[in-house]
């Protein structure tokens, strides 16, 4: 693969790549969704298994690492927009049917031209910061379930929701670009600082280190971590409690703490565009080369240990 289409790849989205080292089962329990069942498609990433009529869950199911693509993209906007619309709907979940891997970071196969392609969405924000800002104003309430490997894409899905749970033993968040030689482009900048404070937000967004449940939760990076064997039935329960409440209540609530909370659209903007045109630096370019070396997308332990092998590629004469 050239180069130039590495880069131009990148552009289309936020990248951050890692698995968990050892495969876990991460269906959600049985009990939470009696009854229902995903719906199917061919090449379907995003499958939606409306638990009750005002309770979603939405399972990322592309192994084996749940990379995000430009192929992605049409798919998950479908999802939002099906959120934005239901009449009935009042809670949705995100979770993974991938082991080790909740959602990482944008393909990098693909050329610039199947992402930019595509037309700005409602907002008028591109692609994904248009779907991930349109997430955190929908009227119905959205939670992750992290299991494994929330890093680039997933860590930024994860900080638009406005819940956000964690398995302790299994859970990893992380944004990595940094080490990349590239700026976030998916608003974790904007995002980050409101919740945790600057100087955390600034030590996850320049180290690219990994962040584990606990931690997570200590920075407020999540809202809980718990152990493994209870996170389906908290978030389950969770879920289901909020769904049994008044709609426009629910909507009302959330609404006002938008306004307190939620960053103004132009912040995502302008971090798209430092995004794209950090990409394209020598450094970046250097840098994302060097990793395809080493087996990005490809070796497992690449996408394990990705805080390790960006440190690699930054040493003195590599």
């Amino acid at each position: 693969m050239k180069l130039a289409q590495l880069t131009l790849a990148l552009v289309a989205g936020a990248l951050f790549f890692s698995g968990d080292a050892i495969a876990q089962n991460n269906q959600p329990e049985a009990a939470a969704n009696q009854g229902a069942q995903p719906e199917a498609g061919a090449n379907q990433e995003f499958k939606i298994t409306r638990v009750t009529p005002a309770y979603w869950r939405v399972t990322i199911d592309h192994p084996p690492f749940n990379i995000f693509g430009p192929e992605s993209i049409p798919q998950l906007n479908s999802v939002i927009t099906q959120i934005e619309n239901d009449p009935e709907l009042k809670v949705v979940v995100f979770d993974s049917a991938v082991p080790g891997f909740f959602l990482t970071h944008y393909d990098f196969v693909p050329p610039l031209e199947a992402t930019t392609s595509m037309p700005p969405g409602r907002t008028g924000l591109p692609p994904l910061p248009d779907m991930l800002v349109r997430l955190s104003r929908s009227p119905v309430v959205s939670i992750v379930s992290i299991r494994g490997r929330a890093t680039g894409v997933g860590s930024e899905l994860s900080l638009a929701s406005d819940m956000r749970f964690a398995s302790r033993e299994k859970a990893v968040l992380s944004q990595f670009e940094v080490g990349a030689g590239f700026d976030p482009g998916g608003g974790p900048m904007a995002r980050l600082p409101r919740l945790m404070g600057r100087g955390r937000a600034l030590e996850i967004l320049l180290s690219g280190n990994d962040i584990n449940g606990d931690l997570a939760e200590r920075y407020g990076y999540v809202n809980r971590s718990l152990p493994d064997a209870e996170l389906d039935k908290f978030v389950d329960t969770l879920a289901r409690r909020i769904s049994s409440f008044d709609k426009q209540t629910i909507g009302e609530i959330k609404h006002f703490v938008d306004i307190a909370t939620l960053p103004p659209d132009s912040e995502f903007a302008a971090q798209w565009q430092a995004f794209t045109t950090s990409v394209q630096r020598p450094a970046a370019q250097h840098d994302i080369k060097a990793l395809m070396d080493l087996g990005l997308q490809k070796k497992p332990d690449v996408e394990i240990h990705l805080p390790r092998y960006t440190g690699e590629v930054n040493q003195p004469g590599k």
